[in-house]
């Protein structure tokens, strides 16, 4: 099960015209900006990959707004352990246990996780923050993911087991995130 002081959330290439394009956007950006917000209100250290910026837009404001504090780590691979500062970053952050969302997930989502689990990293892919163009590309995407051991979860698992208690501190400002 997941846990605040073991995860590392990872948001992958919400970018511009590309993150438009996805098949339930407007679902991925709202569970996207909930993992976000959430992990800032959990101490929930936050990696954000932006591939090739310049070409593709930044990320979108309202998923890089909660996330002042996080690094924006520019990539040209595909997958996010491609970029050396990825890595440097994920090492030096010491968690085991990384949360996934993003796009695409038939690419640099999956390639993400295929070598994290690769390298003995937990991971966890947060279905519902994660889309390609097409549903289908999604879903086989998920399907590989899972055959390969990354555990399949939605955003409110990972909100509810970062919390673990309904007397945490932050339980009521995270519920809020879920109206």
């Amino acid at each position: 099960m997941l846990t605040a002081r073991d995860s590392l959330l990872v948001v992958i290439d919400v970018q511009g015209k590309l993150a438009e394009a996805m098949c339930d956007r407007a679902e991925l950006f709202e569970n996207i900006c909930r993992l976000a917000k959430s992990a800032k209100l959990l101490d929930v250290p936050v990696l954000v990959t932006e591939q090739l910026p310049d070409k593709l837009g930044p990320t979108r404001k309202e998923i890089a707004d909660p996330l002042t504090n996080a690094p924006f780590i520019t990539k040209s691979s595909f997958s996010c352990c491609g970029e050396p500062k990825f890595v440097t970053a994920l090492k030096s952050s010491e968690k085991k246990q990384v949360v996934l969302c993003g796009i695409e997930a038939h690419i640099c989502v999956t390639q993400t996780a295929l070598e994290l689990m690769a390298q003995g990293f937990d991971v966890y892919l947060a279905a519902n923050a994660v889309s390609s163009r097409s549903p289908n590309s999604k879903q086989l995407a998920i399907e590989r993911m899972r055959q390969h051991g990354a555990e399949i979860i939605t955003t409110e698992m990972a909100l509810f087991e970062w919390l673990r208690d309904a007397a945490h501190p932050a339980f009521r400002e995270v519920r809020k995130l879920l109206a």
